[in-house]
């Protein structure tokens, strides 16, 4: 599995070479659409990799017996769930 550090890497070397040549061409409407897509984008990665991690948790502080896949997606439908704590 990929560390965090190299998939967030990864996603901001794809932005920043795009971002280089958007201002290599001066085109500002473009930047700016860059740098709200990494943003965006980096905020849903950094979601999908605590999901990852969550689900990894589970497996590793279980007992021999591995949760089910019903129990896994209950675990993230908990994690998703908006309600006061």
């Amino acid at each position: 599995m990929r560390s965090r550090a190299k998939v967030i890497g990864s996603l901001e070397r794809v932005y920043r070479e795009a971002f280089e040549k958007a201002a290599e061409s001066k085109d500002q409407a473009r930047m700016d659409r860059l740098d709200f897509g990494f943003q965006r984008d980096q905020v849903l990665l950094e979601v999908l990799l605590d999901v990852r991690g969550s689900l990894a948790g589970l497996s590793h502080g279980e007992a021999p017996d591995e949760p089910s896949l019903l129990d896994k997606a209950l675990a993230i439908r908990d994690l998703t769930r908006l309600r006061p704590r």
